[in-house]
């Protein structure tokens, strides 16, 4: 057993876990994120997320959010989140079907229903992701391009859901918006930014159906300007990778989330969906405490561990 494995198991039968949930968590709104999550992976993270949680959907939460109050959610209410649409998603519908639990999973609009695939799989040894993310977008595309990578490039086999696909799982799975890229928006220019996030938005509602109030920045990463213009296009909230709980009352365009692998490992999962590894490796300086940066300064980014896993795996 590695080292990492061996301390989530000492912190998961410590008993803090449960000391979190049964206290913060019993009256907080918890939002966890996967991505491309394994079917034996889902199952059991799932399973376990079901039992320790009350499991809601993303819209309850919106809706307790617009009644106001008195609106009551059930204790320890959590939400499962998954971002960019990949296609494997498609296998956990009758996971969700068989567990009678909601998901909300975030589409880059541009990659569904196409052979296109993600920036940050293309596999090139010039095409560091990390490094990707820090620089200005104008500039990643470039090395993309010159790597032999085009957001609109056809591969023979795609990585994201098709539309079929998304029509099928419709009936029992939320589907909002990632942007179309998947691009860092600080990192973007205004015309850049608000391309990704409004278009975004109208192409899910116009191509299929989809009333769209929710989007997820991309790496978590935002700033006052994305905020503004995520506004400007009619979304009614945001959600980050910013550590911590949320309540009714939780600015709607920053909604606190945290970040889970996709290895399907319950001690993990246990100690993630509690926070406390979050919290751990901010301390240490090894995971940020939230994606925002001033929209007049580059982003600096630490991204988070589990995110970068996650995107790059």
């Amino acid at each position: 057993m590695s080292p990492k494995k061996l301390l989530f198991k000492l912190i998961r039968y410590s008993g803090l876990p449960y000391l979190i949930r049964e206290t913060i968590q019993r009256r907080k709104v918890t939002i966890v994120m996967f991505h491309d999550l394994p079917e034996e992976a889902a199952w059991k993270a799932f399973s376990y997320l079901a039992k320790k949680y009350n499991i809601i959907s993303l819209e309850a939460y919106l809706e307790a959010r617009r009644q106001g109050a008195g609106v009551q959610l059930p204790p320890k209410p959590l939400i499962i989140t998954l971002d960019d649409g990949h296609i494997s998603n498609y296998n956990l519908l009758p996971i969700v079907r068989k567990l009678q639990i909601p998901i909300t999973i975030f589409l880059c609009s541009g990659l569904v229903n196409t052979n296109r695939h993600y920036w940050f799989k293309y596999k090139r040894k010039e095409v560091k992701p990390e490094r990707l993310k820090k620089i200005p977008n104008t500039k990643k595309l470039q090395i993309l391009a010159e790597a032999g990578f085009y957001p609109e490039l056809e591969f023979d086999l795609p990585q994201a859901l098709s539309k079929a696909q998304i029509m099928e799982m419709k009936p029992l799975i939320n589907f909002q918006a990632h942007t179309i890229f998947h691009p860092c928006l600080p990192k973007c220019d205004k015309e850049e930014a608000w391309r990704e996030i409004a278009e975004s938005k109208q192409t899910l509602e116009e191509e299929y159906g989809f009333t769209i109030d929710a989007l997820a920045y991309p790496n978590g990463d935002y700033s006052d300007r994305d905020i503004e213009l995520v506004k400007r296009a009619g979304y009614e909230y945001a959600i980050t990778v910013d550590y911590g709980f949320n309540t009714l009352q939780t600015d709607p365009f920053k909604l606190k989330r945290l970040s889970i692998d996709d290895t399907g490992d319950i001690d993990a999962i246990c100690i993630k969906a509690t926070g406390i590894w979050t919290f751990l490796m901010a301390l240490i300086g090894k995971q940020r405490w939230h994606g925002h940066a001033d929209s007049n300064h580059p982003l600096s980014t630490n991204t988070s561990d589990t995110v970068n896993t996650a995107l790059i795996n």
